[in-house]
C-alpha cells in the first residue's frame, strides 16, 4: 500500500507535508506530491488531510 494524492481534491495547504514522519510529501506548484520511494505507509497524511485528497492505494 501507499499513499496517493488526488490533484483534483488537493487544496495545497500542505498539512500533510508538516505531518510526514518520513518527509515523503513536498509541494510541486500548489499540489502535494508523495515520493512512494520514502512513504511508510503510516497513513499519517491520510488522516490529517482536511481535503480528504490522499488515500491508500
Amino acid at each position: 500500500m501507499v499513499a496517493i494524492v488526488d490533484v483534483e481534491k488537493c487544496t495545497g495547504c500542505e498539512t500533510c507535508v508538516g505531518i510526514c514522519p518520513a518527509e515523503a510529501i513536498r509541494m510541486e506548484g500548489d499540489k502535494a506530491v508523495i515520493d512512494i520511494d520514502l512513504c511508510v505507509d503510516c497513513e499519517s497524511c491520510v488522516d490529517e488531510c482536511p481535503a480528504e485528497a490522499i488515500s491508500m492505494e
